[in-house]
């Protein structure tokens, strides 16, 4: 063995790498890592040692709560336990804050009103609370995070104090099964930052009564009694989403494209759509809906005249649509004679999609409706490069091959369209 060698042994065992590490790497990939791994650092160097106690980010997921949950909430290493450990050691601002509250037998919340109390005194700017314990009632505390930048709730009571004025830097906003309170005169919440807005099964909605002017994605699933008109004041809207629209106030299709003047992208279901379509809706609207590049429909029942108006309304209203997603619905045992008779009817659509350039079929049965809509698009699409055909699962091999057959013959505005046929759907 060479001097130079030994010598060379001698540095990389004096030379340890991982101590000189910077800091900012060492946090990054504490951050990284499951809180567990990042405690267990501390025996790697003594830069490493109690290193975790300033982590910025700390994440109790489920995958945390699943490994804890089962020792329960105050064993030796139950649920509220570890976390109580884990925060009296802490040290410094908490950026970041995820926990899933598992459906453990708990006394009460008075350990996590404690968490939220000790989040708004260290300037938490995330917080993601997921509830699969019963509903939560968010403290007071909560509304003192004002540094927040996203919030996620879930199965949640959230009832903002009288002179709370709102979340000045929220941009990031997710409710799903949250209830807004009884209280009918609640105070107007500011939120001047809020880019996203996303609510999923809420109650009480009527109550959230909120000042955003920059939200530029919007989704509301399965909420009564929405004011939708209150939360489409913002004119930068260019996403919106709705599900299972139930009327919080006077409400039509062109009502709600009017007061989205920029919107590219648009998912509505079927229910919604004929909810938003039973008045009448005209064949022209007032403004066409320049900006609509997108178009996905959920559960769109073609064989449902309603239904059906307020789909040929969109199309014919949209002139730069470039792509749609369409997953059909047939409820069994209607009847669809007055949709068939309509969509064979010479000028159903009147107007050609000159933009339109992918569509995307779901769930496919292959009914006369069904097959007359497919008929309709190839028609009217001069720009259209691919048609996508997916049947439904419950359809056998010759269903498949009778749609694809059938389809194959459809006259087609465009000599460049391809034609796919997938087996199932996603």
């Amino acid at each position: 063995m060479t001097e130079n060698y030994r010598a060379g042994l001698v540095t990389c065992a004096k030379e340890d790498r991982i101590s000189i590490l910077p800091e900012h790497l060492i946090d990054s990939i504490l951050e990284r890592v499951p809180l567990e791994e990042a405690v267990r650092t501390s025996i790697l160097s003594k830069n490493w040692r109690y290193r975790w106690t300033t982590m910025r980010a700390l994440v109790f997921d489920e995958c945390f709560s699943r490994k804890f949950a089962k020792n329960g909430a105050f064993g030796r290493n139950g649920f509220i336990r570890i976390i109580n450990q884990v925060l009296f050691l802490h040290k410094g601002p908490i950026l970041k804050f995820h926990l899933h509250i598992p459906n453990i037998v708990l006394d009460s919340f008075q350990d996590i009103d404690q968490w939220m109390s000790f989040l708004s005194r260290n300037g938490v700017m995330e917080l993601i609370l997921t509830n699969f314990n019963r509903r939560y009632e968010l403290p007071s505390y909560l509304f003192s995070c004002l540094e927040l930048t996203k919030l996620k709730l879930q199965n949640c009571f959230l009832k903002p104090p009288p002179k709370f004025e709102g979340f000045l830097n929220l941009e990031d906003l997710y409710l799903r099964n949250v209830d807004f309170g009884a209280n009918l005169c609640g105070p107007q919440i500011s939120l001047p930052q809020l880019k996203k807005l996303s609510m999923y099964s809420c109650t009480n909605v009527s109550n959230f009564n909120i000042k955003a002017t920059r939200i530029w994605s919007l989704a509301v699933f399965t909420c009564p009694g929405v004011m939708l008109l209150q939360l489409l004041h913002s004119p930068c809207i260019t996403r919106f989403a709705i599900r299972d629209f139930v009327q919080g106030e006077r409400m039509n299709l062109e009502r709600v494209l009017r007061n989205l003047p920029v919107i590219e992208a648009l998912y509505i279901d079927g229910s919604s759509l004929k909810f938003l379509s039973a008045e009448n809706i005209p064949k022209w609207l007032p403004h066409p809906v320049n900006s609509l590049k997108h178009l996905r429909l959920r559960n769109f029942e073609v064989g449902d005249l309603d239904q059906l108006h307020g789909a040929l309304c969109l199309l014919r209203n949209s002139p730069n649509l470039k792509s749609s997603v369409i997953q059909l619905y047939m409820e069994p045992q209607v009847d669809v004679g007055l949709a068939s008779n309509h969509l064979d009817t010479p000028n159903c659509l009147d107007y050609t999609l000159k933009q339109l350039q992918t569509v995307e079929i779901i769930s496919l049965e292959g009914s006369g409706p069904e097959l007359l809509f497919i008929k309709l698009l190839l028609a009217h699409s001069p720009s259209l490069e691919s048609l996508t055909n997916r049947p439904s699962r419950d359809s056998d091999v010759q269903k498949r091959f009778d749609i694809a057959k059938d389809v194959m013959q459809f006259p087609r505005a465009s000599t460049n369209a391809k034609m796919f046929y997938l087996d199932l759907e996603p």
